[in-house]
């Protein structure tokens, strides 16, 4: 059985402000960064449906740096989702953006394809940090 993991962040920021850094490459090297060095990930995302891409990044005993993922679904500025394939796991990502008014964004993520809780736990603690660096790229 497959388990997923579900969160919900919410930002002072404009929905196209968000999207942006959702989608454009260089924006999300600004956020999306090595959990234990902090360091900016490479990538070559492009939001277009059927896009491969990679986010690499300097390799540890536990890990080769690398994610690979091919985009499945651009509704923009409300909806991509894209598969997130990294140490033998796959696994799909997709965020949704809610405009609640008074210039506040809801951004929701579901990642779905866990073996395990643990697996659930580590891309909780990781999705938490890296949104928290989201939240300075778009304030």
């Amino acid at each position: 059985m497959s388990l997923a993991l579900s969160l919900d962040f919410q930002y002072t920021t404009s929905i196209e402000k968000l999207w942006s850094a959702l989608t454009d490459s260089s924006k999300l090297g600004k956020w999306v960064a090595n959990i234990h060095t902090g360091e900016a990930m490479e990538n070559n995302f492009k939001p277009e449906v059927g896009y491969q891409f990679q986010f690499r990044t300097q390799p540890s005993e536990y890990w080769d740096g690398i994610i690979d993922g091919e985009v499945l679904t651009v509704d923009a500025p409300n909806q991509i989702s894209y598969t997130w394939n990294s140490g033998g796991m796959e696994h799909t990502v997709t965020w949704t953006l809610q405009d609640l008014g008074d210039g506040k964004i809801n951004l929701h993520l579901e990642q779905t394809g866990f073996a395990n809780v643990q697996a659930v736990n580590g891309a909780k603690y990781g999705w938490s940090k890296w949104c928290g660096e989201l939240e300075k790229v778009v304030a």
